[in-house]
């Protein structure tokens, strides 16, 4: 009781210091719904900011503050106690797509689908790749996304990004060595807020629609559809395949409450029967450890967890 007592005069005080926004702000904003999991408790404030001047003069006023960003919800595990501070979603204001000659300025809060589809659209090849990857421009760049051997930062020609302090950085990511395997080195604190993306331009728009029907393809009959997931749950190690060394400890199929590891698909956790984050995350390093044990390799979370535990 007295935890609740004191989280609740936190959230009152952290909501009087908050500077005046012309974006959206709310205190205990529900965030299973935001997120592919479906699980996860509150953010104790969530803010929506109007622009990145908004979003500049939030972070200089209250500059030691926690602050989250979250994304499109789709490869991140909120815990069920919910997140502390102020949590940043970067929405409709964010999410253009611009095209000019071979290349695309993506804002943050652009889906990859759309990227891709924009791609297509503009008859622009070397990015359909990104057609069936879930989330945001912003959330794929912190964990330099791909699929099918291709990552985000192969196709990057330039990078904005707004610092801790609330300053606005311009990168050229092809002189800064920022980016490996579903990494970027960038500050944690770093907010991208938008990358230009380059590809080829091609006569026949067909090439690309077949291309992103063949990666779909393969999608369709390799991992788990119209479930409640946040797509691979572990980054796969060098020179390892994460699902080929999860089957080898024989763990399809394990549960954890309401959370149970794929059969299609072992690198893949379910929300199968109203999962918590708790049992979600108990089914990880569940996994962690067995494979550990038997075969010395440590799995690293490519699932992002975000909050406190309740």
């Amino acid at each position: 009781m007295w935890g609740l007592i004191k989280r609740f005069f936190h959230r009152n005080r952290l909501m009087h210091r908050l500077p005046k926004m012309r974006g959206r702000v709310a205190k205990d904003e529900p965030m299973a719904k935001k997120t592919w999991f479906g699980v996860g408790g509150a953010a104790e404030i969530y803010v929506e900011p109007a622009d990145a001047a908004d979003l500049s003069h939030l972070i200089k006023t209250l500059p030691d503050e926690p602050l989250t960003v979250l994304g499109a919800g789709s490869n991140v595990l909120i815990l069920d106690g919910g997140i502390p501070g102020i949590t940043v979603h970067l929405g409709k204001p964010f999410s253009y797509v611009r095209v000019k000659g071979n290349k695309l300025t993506c804002g943050a809060g652009a889906t990859l689908r759309e990227v891709a589809k924009t791609a297509e659209k503009h008859k622009i090849t070397g990015l359909e790749f990104l057609s069936g990857i879930p989330g945001s421009v912003g959330g794929a760049v912190r964990m330099n996304a791909g699929a099918f051997k291709q990552s985000l930062s192969d196709r990057m020609v330039a990078l904005t990004a707004m610092t801790g302090n609330g300053d606005i950085s311009e990168i050229d990511p092809k002189e800064m060595n920022i980016f490996e395997y579903r990494k970027c080195y960038l500050p944690d604190d770093w907010i991208f807020l938008e990358v230009v993306l380059e590809g080829k331009r091609v006569r026949d728009a067909s090439v690309i629609r077949d291309k992103m029907a063949e990666y779909k393809k393969k999608r369709e009959s390799t991992q788990p559809q119209g479930v409640r997931t946040a797509g691979s749950t572990f980054k796969n190690p060098d020179g390892l395949m994460a699902w080929k060394l999860i089957d080898k400890a024989k763990l399809r199929g394990t549960r954890v409450g309401g959370a149970v590891v794929s059969d299609k698909h072992a690198n893949f956790l379910i929300n199968d029967k109203g999962a918590t984050a708790d049992d979600i995350e108990m089914l990880g390093e569940k996994i962690r450890e067995k494979v550990h044990r038997e075969q010395g390799v440590k799995l690293e979370w490519e699932v992002k967890k975000l909050g406190v535990r309740k």
